[in-house]
């Protein structure tokens, strides 16, 4: 049923009316199977179709889905020789799914773009999930020549391709140590790193990435989105100008670490020099003022003890009460 519900939702994506009859002629099914994709869509894709006797259905304004030429056509030569873009309508997890592909060799630059994610996460296991179409939720493989003891920072390097694929689109946005996106002090969007390999190389990287095009709905954390933010921002567009500056600032990265992209990162990031609040997985949760981070990406912080640095891991950083 899924299957049929993604394309009763490409029938109504242009906004207007269409008639339970002419879909089910278009699709070769019945108009029982209809109303069912229809009803799918609402209860369990989170989405609204409005249904109006004489008239049929019809979504409450055009709907944008991913497209692999509409992407392709917003790329930079070094993006269209980097990325391999496929497209899933639903999966559990498009970092599972990517991880398993690079686990059976798949290729470098090998992109994994999903409307629909059953089973999204984020960083420390949180669930990361949201109405269709009111999300853009993509994973990247990369294969570094770096061994696993050089990728520090990386999350970070990420944020700042974040950073200058969203301001291009003229969104005010700043970075949270250590993979999370802030628009106006609440989070847009978050990346997930999870990586094989050796110590001294070469090693395989999934990042996965997960940003709010319209409002996610109910979570436990302040969010923005960026329709109620106001910015009318294209969801292939978007991907594009994403995958467009991850593939130079990977590249860099690869060569040089996170140092390349030390200063640009710091000019884009949240609380510095402001009180803030570390929490961990498990013991006591420390207070501060964050000074910024080091060389490797690690966050340094002023505290009551003296300056001490905390690394990527089971620790969250927030604003001070």
């Amino acid at each position: 049923m899924s299957a049929l519900a993604f394309s009763v939702l490409r029938q109504l994506a242009d906004g207007r009316f269409h008639s339970g009859e002419d879909m089910a002629q278009v699709l070769g099914c019945s108009r029982t199977l209809i109303w069912q994709a229809v009803h799918k869509l609402e209860n369990d894709f989170g989405m609204t179709v409005f249904s109006v006797r004489g008239q049929g259905y019809r979504l409450p304004q055009p709907f944008e889905l991913l497209e692999v030429g509409s992407v392709r056509a917003g790329f930079t030569e070094l993006a269209a020789n980097v990325w391999t873009l496929a497209l899933a309508e639903e999966i559990d997890s498009s970092n599972t799914q990517l991880m398993t592909r690079a686990a059976q060799g798949a290729p470098h630059g090998l992109v994994l773009a999903a409307e629909r994610q059953t089973a999204g996460r984020g960083r420390l296991g949180r669930r990361w999930q949201m109405p269709l179409g009111a999300g853009l939720t993509f994973s990247v493989l990369w294969r570094f020549e770096r061994g696993l003891g050089g990728l520090a920072g990386l999350s970070l390097a990420v944020g700042v391709a974040m950073v200058r694929a969203l301001r291009s689109f003229d969104v005010p946005v700043q970075l949270k140590w250590p993979n999370d996106v802030l628009l106006h002090g609440r989070k847009l969007a978050g990346i997930l790193i999870e990586l094989s390999g050796d110590a001294l190389g070469p090693a395989a990287v999934v990042i996965g990435i997960g940003l709010n095009m319209a409002s996610p709905g109910e979570v436990d954390q302040p969010v923005a989105n960026l329709a109620d933010a106001g910015y009318k921002v294209g969801r292939n567009a978007l991907l594009a100008e994403l995958l467009n500056q991850l593939a130079e600032v990977l590249a860099s990265f690869d060569r040089d670490g996170f140092a390349a992209f030390h200063a640009e990162w710091t000019q884009s990031a949240a609380y510095l020099q402001q009180p803030v609040l570390l929490r961990f997985s498990h013991g006591e949760p420390v207070a501060g003022v964050a000074l910024g981070v080091d060389p490797h990406g690690a966050l340094q912080v002023e505290t009551a003890e003296g300056a001490r640095v905390f690394h990527v891991g089971e620790v969250s950083l927030r604003a001070a009460p």
